[in-house]
């Protein structure tokens, strides 16, 4: 049975990761509400991803020394405050600026959230914990982004945040029912956690981390006119694959945790490994309708196995400084995320064609696996161990 602290971080997680990724169900409603071209509604992602980059740091020396729980609850009300504010924007411009606000509760929620979920449990079962609040982020793309876009779409774009913030107020109620106190924040010199977080063993993790989504954004970005101009889907059938690509990234993220509780680098080594050789024969399939379904859902279950051990990768290699290297990892992961959008829209336009896309992020996996392989060479039979390189 699922932990009731657990449950209740998961819940906060769906909410968070609805907000998140709606907006891109709603783009061309919030276009129209405001006489913005879609281009620049899209901005909207953009700015919230950014938004996480930024605010990683800063909330975490900001929540630095509070109780874990008392941490929580206040990002949570961040994230109502923010999600309050896009249901009233009056303007485009007040909107942006409610979704920065909104995503300053992300990068530090996660990694908090990560540390709780991770010091609940056993040890040979830190993974798994962690997997299972992200679980909230998954389902969020399965079920909370398209009943999210269906109510914008029926009721207006605004009636979406609406629910959104219902949801924040059941998570933060859940929180405050289930979460234990006493979960004590940082105790020493923030200096000195900060300058833990310098040493490559802990950086070199974060950077893999980035990378992965680097990899993951390439593609799916774009995977709505790769599936319509290259595999011959209609816009409603994009629907279908997209919420089967969603189940592939549920089930990828609670596997990925079960696997690395019993061998931390082989799950992470194996992930960039098959992710490396699905993106080719994505590439190579993408005309044919049946394969491309199934590539992607396997795709998307490989690139969110990564997520939670990455995720306790680094939060064990800074063991001295936790709750901020979890944090500041969030951070990394929306910096890959911004990044891959980055480098897919570049090469389409300097002439690449949507096809080609899985190549360039095949590359991007093969850098993270070499990265990963280096952590791992000093380490030798330790790459089956449960534990994490401090290499």
């Amino acid at each position: 049975m699922l932990p009731l602290p657990i449950l209740a971080l998961a819940v906060a997680s769906f909410g968070i990761g609805t907000t998140e990724f709606v907006i891109m169900g709603l783009l061309p409603q919030v276009a129209q509400g405001f006489g913005v071209t879609i281009p620049q509604a899209g901005y909207l992602v953009s700015g919230y991803a950014m938004g996480v980059v930024v605010g990683a740091p800063i909330v975490a020396i900001a929540t630095a020394g509070l109780p874990r729980k008392t941490a929580l609850l206040a990002l949570m009300g961040v994230f109502l405050v923010g999600n309050l504010g896009c249901a009233l924007a009056p303007s485009y411009g007040l909107l942006m600026v409610a979704r920065v606000v909104t995503a300053f509760a992300h990068g530090a929620f996660f990694g908090i959230g990560a540390v709780v979920a991770r010091d609940l449990v056993p040890r040979e079962k830190r993974t798994q914990a962690v997997s299972l609040m992200f679980a909230g982020l998954t389902l969020a793309n399965v079920l909370g982004v398209p009943l999210g876009t269906a109510l914008g779409q029926a009721a207006g774009w605004r009636s979406t945040f609406w629910a959104v913030v219902a949801i924040g107020l059941a998570a933060g109620l859940a929180i405050q029912l289930c979460v234990p106190a006493g979960l004590p924040g940082t105790r020493g010199s923030l200096v000195k956690e900060f300058r833990a977080l310098g040493r490559w063993p802990v950086l070199r993790p974060m950077l893999i981390s980035t990378l992965s989504s680097v990899s993951f954004f390439t593609v799916f970005t774009y995977i709505t006119p790769f599936l319509t101009d290259v595999t011959g889907f209609s816009p409603q059938g994009v629907t279908g694959v997209l919420f089967a690509a969603g189940v592939g990234l549920t089930i990828g993220n609670l596997a990925g945790g079960h696997f690395a509780d019993r061998g931390l680098m082989a799950t992470i080594v194996g992930g960039f490994l098959g992710i490396v050789v699905v993106l080719l024969v994505l590439a190579a399939c993408a005309h044919n309708a049946a394969l491309t379904v199934a590539v992607l859902l396997l795709w998307a279950g490989l690139a969110f196995a990564l997520v939670s051990p990455l995720q306790i990768w680094v939060v064990e290699a800074a063991s001295d400084a936790p709750n901020l290297a979890s944090t500041l990892n969030q951070g990394a992961f929306n910096l890959g995320n911004a990044t891959g959008a980055w480098v897919g829209g570049a090469a389409l336009t300097f002439g690449a064609g949507y096809s080609q896309l899985p190549l360039i992020a095949a590359a991007v996996s093969l850098l993270g696996l070499g990265l990963t392989v280096t952590a791992v060479s000093r380490a030798g039979r330790r790459i089956f161990s449960a534990s994490a390189p401090g290499a």
